[in-house]
């Protein structure tokens, strides 16, 4: 006999966001042009083809980054790991090779993994790295940067949005510390990226981290920007492509996927901030009135955040019961970063934070866009009140 399905309201969007119209129709445009499946590294006229329509989605990628962002200085990559290991470790080899006095690196203590991961290579390498840790808020103070760079410093890298918690960071404040001490500064930007406006000239940033399926555009396609004349030494070897920046045939269909992701969201990046804000409003102050849960940022409304990241703490409760009771219910969140989901560690972003890890192991993140239905919010609402109300 067969099992009958049941529907589960995707509220995890931060760790992949449903694939958008827009992606599916420039996959469908690229399957049935004559070019496809072309080598755009080819001098034949299919090739050039492949070249052409590749080509134009730079375009696209830069200008959502605003009016100075250049089409050559976008790196596609296989994703925003990629992009973020082709930053952190390439830009510091390639300033260090310019500058032999700088073997030191920051970073802060709420990267993602595709960061902190990457700190043992960077140690391989002969780079000593010093951890910035944020404020109980979240978010990573100038002045605390400041007490750790000197001259010896080759690459600052400070994300621009928390995956967890949603904090959006000083980034234009703390690039200008950076600078100020002749350091280089990268801000991965793959939770943020089409979520809050992004002009690279405003946040004096070096290099700036993307990945599509954040926003609904195919999973495995992301894309460095690197301000020209940004030293980098490549991390992919084996051709040609990119500029020499990384090797390996580029895949023209995912690129073409993530450049109408940009082109249909960025123009509207604030009309649709504003209503995703204020639906997350709503579902913390609807939360917040159980005596058991509290917002991880402490004022959730006092701290610069992004629209569509609601991440609290259940006193009392684990977070992996909630989740399973919760898709029970007919409903898919999260604890915290979709890529150490199998950790039964309390979250490094909220230890950081100052947060025991006895509340810590409470931690709920729910997230969403503005494809979200509002009824399915206060339904979720509805299940988790019931839910903690059951706690003993």
């Amino acid at each position: 006999m067969q099992q009958e399905s049941h529907s589960v309201v995707n509220l995890d969007y931060a760790a992949s966001a449903p694939l958008r119209a827009e992606a599916r129709s420039a996959e469908a445009a690229y399957d049935a042009a004559p070019w496809a499946g072309a080598n755009p590294n080819a001098l034949h006229s299919l090739g050039r083809a492949a070249a052409s329509a590749l080509e134009r989605t730079r375009v696209s990628i830069a200008r959502s980054l605003g009016p100075v962002a250049r089409p050559h200085e976008v790196i596609f990559t296989g994703g925003g790991t990629e992009a973020d290991q082709l930053a952190l470790l390439g830009i510091a080899e390639g300033v260090r090779e310019r500058e032999h006095i700088r073997t030191r690196v920051v970073v802060s203590a709420i990267e993602h993994d595709a960061i902190l991961d990457n700190l043992p290579l960077l140690r391989a390498a002969g780079f000593t790295v010093d951890i910035v840790a944020p404020c109980r808020a979240g978010y990573v103070e100038p002045h605390a940067l400041a007490a750790l760079m000197g001259p010896d410093v080759a690459l600052v890298s400070i994300m621009l949005a928390n995956n967890e918690t949603g904090a959006v960071q000083p980034v234009a404040d703390l690039a200008h510390v950076a600078h100020d001490a002749g350091a280089r500064f990268h801000t991965d930007a793959i939770q943020g990226y089409l979520h809050i406006p992004i002009d690279v000239r405003a946040l004096g940033v070096d290099a700036l981290s993307m990945a599509a399926h954040k926003v609904g555009g195919p999973v495995s396609t992301g894309a460095l920007w690197l301000k020209s004349r940004t030293p980098l030494r490549p991390q992919v070897f084996g051709g040609g492509q990119e500029a020499g920046r990384r090797a390996g045939t580029q895949d023209v269909r995912q690129a073409m996927a993530f450049a109408a992701v940009a082109d249909a969201l960025a123009p509207r990046i604030s009309e649709d901030r504003a209503r995703v804000q204020a639906l997350a409003d709503g579902l913390y102050a609807r939360l917040c009135t159980s005596p058991r849960i509290q917002a991880s940022l402490g004022a959730w409304g006092e701290v610069e955040r992004l629209p569509g990241i609601v991440s609290i703490l259940v006193t009392g409760a684990e977070s992996e019961d909630l989740i399973l009771k919760l898709d029970a219910a007919g409903f898919a969140v999260a604890a915290g970063s979709a890529c150490s989901s199998g950790s039964t560690d309390a979250s490094h972003v909220l230890t950081a934070m100052g947060i025991p890890a006895g509340d810590a192991a409470g931690a709920l993140r729910i997230s969403f866009d503005e494809r979200v239905d509002p009824a399915d919010l206060d339904r979720f609402a509805d299940a988790l009140l019931g839910l903690v109300e059951g706690l003993r």
